[in-house]
């Protein structure tokens, strides 16, 4: 059944691009792969994309060159441009070139080939939103990426039982790398500085959006960041746009080791006690317990809507192609009445 139903939602989502005039603008909100796949099954529904995008991550090529140069984190940056590109010859040939990490025995093993090609344009034009849109018309990304802060955060987080002799005690844990392996469980997390500032553009987006999807993705490292971003936080409150939650498709190992997806929702609402929410998207195959997770959606305002959104072959990842069709249905069902804008 799972190959058929893939077949019919590609049919659907590509009926419904040819009778569409005009279509909805959508911001998307996460960092890493959660926000790749989103990406990924957006732009085959919207050409009006805009990505906003994490920067606390201090690992690897990304981790380096923010220790060596001072800049905010490429990385995720990266990947959310390789998951905008089309996919003919052009878009699929940059995808995978900037995708692509140099071995070697030298300083530069490990450095993935756009994380230096946004630095570079960072250094030469000296405006972190200019290059990002200049790698966009280089690679035809089919949408905007844009950092959530112009300011390089670190993330630090409250574990109880990071110390396994110490299974009661709570600790900081300081690093998105860290926070996303970390033994014990995430209490809280908080962004170093403090309410960093947003970038203004970021803001523009969310308030003149149609739609705003926020996750799938490491919860704590990458989803609920945003909500920590005060102008951002405020921007969700104040725009007119929906809103929809997705859900990652199972616990991620370190982060949310044992959690439901109620759980997942109970400590969103615990970092952000006012946001508001239309649409909580599941897949309907990891919902062991649906009373539950709408209880919990209707804390937010939220309807739940189950759909099959994972790969046939059986992995924790997201098809784009199902994803795509999810999204496409929640926009038309739960949109408001009348054309996009």
């Amino acid at each position: 059944m799972k190959p058929y139903r893939r077949r019919a939602s590609t049919l659907t989502v590509r009926r419904t691009l040819r009778r569409r005039g005009a279509q909805p603008k959508v911001v998307a909100l996460g960092g890493g792969m959660g926000l790749s796949a989103s990406l990924a099954a957006l732009r085959r529904i919207t050409g009006d994309l805009t990505a906003v995008v994490t920067v606390a991550d201090d690992g690897g090529s990304s981790g380096r060159l923010r220790e060596e140069l001072g800049v905010l984190p490429p990385g995720d940056l990266r990947k959310a441009l390789a998951a905008l590109c089309g996919d003919d010859d052009w878009g699929q040939t940059w995808a995978r070139v900037i995708q692509h990490r140099f071995q070697s025995k030298g300083e530069i093993n490990g450095h993935a080939v756009g994380n230096l090609l946004i630095v570079a344009l960072w250094e030469q034009l000296g405006d972190p939103v200019q290059a990002l849109d200049l790698v966009g018309l280089l690679l035809g990304a089919q949408g905007r990426v844009l950092p959530m802060s112009a300011v390089p955060l670190e993330l630090q987080a409250l574990v109880k039982g990071h110390d396994p002799e110490r299974p009661d005690d709570v600790d900081t844990v300081a690093g998105q790398a860290t926070v996303a392996l970390t033994p014990g469980e995430v209490q809280s997390v908080h962004l170093v500085p403090n309410d960093p500032p947003a970038v203004p553009e970021a803001v523009a987006a969310v308030l003149d959006a149609d739609w705003v999807v926020l996750g799938p993705g490491s919860w704590f490292s990458s989803v609920i960041p945003h909500l920590l971003v005060p102008e951002l936080l405020d921007a969700l409150a104040e725009t007119k746009a929906r809103k929809v939650l997705s859900l990652n498709l199972a616990p991620q190992p370190g982060e949310t080791d044992g959690f439901s997806p109620q759980r997942h929702l109970e400590v969103l609402g615990r970092h952000a006690p006012k946001l508001a929410l239309d649409v909580v998207l599941a897949d309907e195959a990891a919902v062991p317990d649906r009373d539950s997770l709408a209880d919990a959606a209707k804390r937010f305002g939220a309807a739940v809507e189950l759909a099959p959104v994972a790969r046939p072959d059986g992995s924790a990842k997201h098809d784009p192609e199902l994803l795509a069709a999810a999204y496409d249905r929640i926009f038309r069902m739960h949109g408001r009445i009348g054309p996009w804008r």
